[in-house]
């Protein structure tokens, strides 16, 4: 809690101090560079944390393995809890994550954003398949939340996210609402577009590919990890789906990265799905996070009435 006075003061707290360089000087967490922020926008974020009281806290899950995954909790005083899943290459601080988790907590419910293993502040190392053991490493975070007495509500996925919350759900039965934003139907499809042509000769020749982004190293494929991935078999897995767990199928209409068309293969197949579609939006929902936030939303607050509503 931020107390600030009025009128005269003498015997200033260090606290007093603390928040005025904060007031005056606010540094981004991600691109470290300072933003100057109004009297005026920082009475409103004040206000707007005063009528939302949650906190943020980071938490640290420990896996079978000792490898450490690392997320944020917005803990909203809620029982319920929705976990949410980033894609490939991505971390626990890309836009969709934050911005769904700022949505979730303005709507007074709890959630956490966490790192897979090898991305951002979690430990291992990075896999560009894999996705069996991202699915591990969210069974270990509900888990988690489970020994905590928290109900998971729901679990949400972007990208490859989408892919492993679907994943999750054929293997596990524990989730009634699963969110699959711009999740791939074809794991089989968009390799060529990140490793070139001729991939499978010169990784099985090589072992690995470098990936390069802007002329710079970006991130190794092994050919372990390029199989793993090629194994992997969206459409039998969905099908294992149980019939009471509700899944979501968000995707934008003008997706360069994932097709829409995926989208609707999942609809085909799932049986208890619903599709929404957002006109216009790309892979990231660059210029429709407002619009995602409010469809994500929205499904989550109907979850929380229907599961309410059946325990009582």
């Amino acid at each position: 809690m931020i107390t600030v006075c009025t009128g005269p003061v003498v015997n200033l707290s260090p606290q007093f101090f603390e928040f005025r360089k904060l007031s005056q000087l606010i540094f981004s967490g991600i691109s470290r560079k300072p933003i100057r922020i109004s009297r005026k926008t920082l009475s409103l974020k004040m206000a707007q944390s005063s009528q939302n009281p949650s906190r943020q806290q980071k938490v640290i899950i420990t896996k079978k393995n000792d490898n450490k995954l690392v997320g944020i909790l917005h803990e909203s005083g809620t029982e319920e809890i929705v976990i949410l899943c980033h894609g490939l290459g991505s971390t626990k601080e890309d836009d969709v994550m934050t911005n769904l988790a700022a949505a979730l907590e303005n709507a007074g419910v709890s959630s956490f954003r966490f790192d897979f293993t090898g991305n951002g502040e979690s430990e291992g190392s990075f896999e560009f398949g894999h996705y069996w053991r991202e699915v591990d490493d969210l069974h270990d975070v509900i888990q988690h939340f489970h020994r905590a007495n928290r109900i998971v509500t729901a679990i949400i996925g972007h990208s490859k996210g989408g892919g492993v919350v679907l994943l999750y759900a054929s293997k596990y039965h524990d989730i009634k609402t699963v969110v699959n934003l711009s999740g791939r139907y074809d794991l089989k499809a968009g390799i060529e577009e990140r490793l070139g042509k001729d991939y499978l000769e010169r990784i099985r020749k090589d072992g690995f590919i470098d990936v390069m982004r802007s002329g710079s190293f970006d991130y190794r494929v092994t050919l372990e990890s390029l199989m793993d991935r090629l194994d992997t078999n969206m459409h039998e897995a969905c099908l294992q789906i149980d019939k009471d767990c509700r899944v979501l199928t968000v995707h934008g209409s003008s997706d360069p990265v994932i097709p829409v068309e995926d989208a609707s293969e999942f609809a085909k197949i799932v049986s208890n799905h619903k599709l929404h579609i957002i006109e216009g939006a790309d892979h990231s929902y660059t210029n429709h996070q407002d619009e995602l936030a409010s469809v994500v939303v929205n499904c989550i607050k109907e979850t929380l009435l229907q599961d309410r509503g059946t325990s009582n």
